[in-house]
């Protein structure tokens, strides 16, 4: 785990997002404390197929009855 400082962070930004991007973890410091974790963002993984047998009701855009007066 790389550590550094904000002015430090700030100078070597595109660095420190390239390392982040690579899978290295990148912690920024004020004061000597850690504030701010660097990570990469992993794209969320859809699985095609997980929608099956899923299905809508005919009177899905129907409104519901207890507000048909409304209507």
């Amino acid at each position: 785990m790389a550590q550094f400082s904000i002015a430090s962070a700030k100078a070597r930004f595109s660095e420190l997002v390239q390392r982040a991007m690579l899978g290295e973890e990148v912690v920024v410091t004020k004061e000597n404390k850690p504030v701010v974790r660097m990570v990469p963002i992993k794209p969320a993984k859809r699985k095609p197929g997980t929608g099956k047998g899923i299905w809508m009701a005919p009177d899905f855009d129907e409104p519901l009855e207890d507000f048909r007066e409304y209507m």
